[in-house]
């Protein structure tokens, strides 16, 4: 047998043990996606049987106990943050199936709110961007959107007054907390840093990034604006602006990192 030939046979053998374990994992979607199938009928169930109690449909407090039994059997052999990342969507669709909420966040879209509102409620939600912090207070008091996501606090400038002064003055309840990673991003339509003649965004980036900013762009000025999401909306319309934005912002606003 020539050397050719014994490649060959290898080669015809590795395509049969990767035609073999393909159909496996195939077999383990079809079964995934019937468990799926039964586990969003279940939570049809549950949703009934609330409505005739009339309980409330979300329960913080079971997700969460959901996501400590998860974690604990899952014993670090598939990553983390994904695994919690594909049981929240899991979850969160079939808690919809038993009553659509809507979600007020400060927008527009692509804010850093917005995305701690996918990672809370996944991406099922029906979103809806407020233009200030005290609008998605206002909306949730007078039941015109089921859940607020707000900004309470960071890590560098604190908290935020806007959202403490507005849970004096309207008559909401806290239901759940996330933690977001803030990672922020300089953007501008050309990618290139002297084309930048004025750095928007919201306060809390602009006072998060201050000394980089005076470091790097000393003689350029800054201009609060409402949102990083607005920011970006600005910088995709006027290129001689940059803005401090979110990773969903460069996508969303088809800008470039600086």
């Amino acid at each position: 047998m020539t050397e050719k030939q014994e490649s060959s046979i290898e080669n015809g053998a590795a395509n049969k043990t990767i035609s073999v374990i393909r159909e496996r994992i195939d077999s383990i979607d079809n079964q995934i996606l019937l468990l799926l199938k039964e586990r969003l009928l279940c939570a049809k169930d549950i949703g009934r049987l609330k409505n005739q109690n009339k309980r409330a449909k979300w329960d913080p407090l079971r997700e969460r106990q959901i996501f400590e039994r998860l974690k604990a059997m899952n014993n670090n052999d598939f990553p983390e943050p994904p695994l919690i990342s594909i049981f929240r969507e899991i979850i969160t669709t079939c808690r919809l199936s038993q009553k659509t909420v809507t979600v007020g966040y400060l927008g527009p879209e692509a804010t850093f709110s917005h995305l701690a509102g996918v990672k809370y409620f996944g991406q099922s939600a029906r979103f809806a961007p407020q233009e200030t912090i005290e609008d998605i207070f206002h909306d949730v008091e007078h039941g015109r959107i089921t859940y607020g996501i707000v900004p309470v606090e960071n890590s560098i400038e604190g908290s935020v007054t806007s959202t403490l002064d507005s849970f004096v003055k309207y008559r909401v309840k806290i239901c759940g907390e996330v933690n977001l990673a803030i990672k922020h991003n300089l953007v501008n339509f050309s990618g290139a840093m002297e084309d930048i003649k004025m750095v928007v965004s919201h306060s809390q980036p602009l006072a998060q990034c201050r000394q980089w900013l005076r470091k790097n762009l000393p003689d350029v000025p800054t201009q609060t604006v409402f949102s990083t999401g607005v920011a970006a909306q600005m910088a995709q319309k006027d290129h001689t602006l940059g803005a401090i934005a979110s990773s969903l912002a460069i996508k969303t606003y088809e800008l470039q990192v600086v």
